[in-house]
């Protein structure tokens, strides 16, 4: 009864598999981190992730994103996450950090 109540509330029980997969995995890009953190949905995994950037203070500038995207598979996920952070690093360049904000969405 008390697994209906967590899992209607949210409140699931985590494992390390949850755990490993909420740290998510990272790729080094173009002095950036990209990081891969679908969110599962279902059956389905949404395409999640953010960009990392440590300034010279020692600092970590991110920029997070979230797209419409669904994937079956959660390896297929993480793919797309890493494509669509290099497209985004690629196509604003050094204005992606301008503002010096210390997160954003983008």
């Amino acid at each position: 009864m008390a697994s209906f109540f967590s899992k209607l509330f949210g409140r699931s029980g985590s494992t390390e598999n949850e755990a490993q997969s909420a740290s998510g995995k990272t790729e080094a890009y173009a002095e950036c981190t990209i990081r891969a953190t679908p969110m599962r949905e279902g059956s389905q995994f949404r395409l999640a992730g953010s960009i990392e950037k440590t300034v010279s203070e020692g600092g970590v500038l991110v920029r997070s994103f979230i797209r419409a995207d669904l994937f079956t598979s959660e390896q297929d996920a993480i793919d797309a996450t890493f494509r669509k952070g290099r497209q985004i690093i690629d196509q604003t360049g050094p204005s992606l950090f301008a503002d010096d904000a210390p997160s954003r969405q983008v």
